[in-house]
């Protein structure tokens, strides 16, 4: 019986080993870094006022949390006839480069940021 007891605590032991090396090298490859975001003016003016903060991040993979910045008790505007409103993303996974192209975008003039717009991640290469 202790036999087969520990045979089962190995296993679970190299399965878990190999689960943790799995998501350790997903990250440095980041899929699971989104390859867009949804975003409108007031995240994008709270994820640029909070930037320097979310770059010190000294993982691959950085968190952004902008689930703070929403407004809470304000009716949001209608969105216009012509164009769909999306549910803006207030948290996803990005790399360094992909942290460094958002903020690009984001500060380029002219852009149309409401009701939301999606931001393509991987132009930036």
């Amino acid at each position: 019986m202790k036999k087969s007891l520990f045979s089962w605590h190995a296993a679970v032991t190299g399965l878990a080993g190999s689960l943790l090396l799995i998501a350790n090298a997903s990250a440095q490859d980041c899929g699971l870094c989104a390859k867009q975001v949804i975003i409108n003016s007031e995240l994008a003016t709270c994820f640029l006022d909070q930037y320097d903060q979310i770059a010190k991040a000294s993982s691959d993979a950085v968190v952004v949390d902008l689930s703070t910045c929403a407004s809470r008790g304000i009716v949001e505007a209608l969105p216009s006839p012509n164009k769909t409103a999306v549910e803006p993303d207030v948290q996803f996974i990005v790399s360094h480069p992909q942290l460094q192209c958002l903020k690009k975008q984001l500060e380029a003039p002219g852009i149309v940021l409401d009701p939301s717009a999606t931001i393509q991640l991987d132009s930036c290469k």
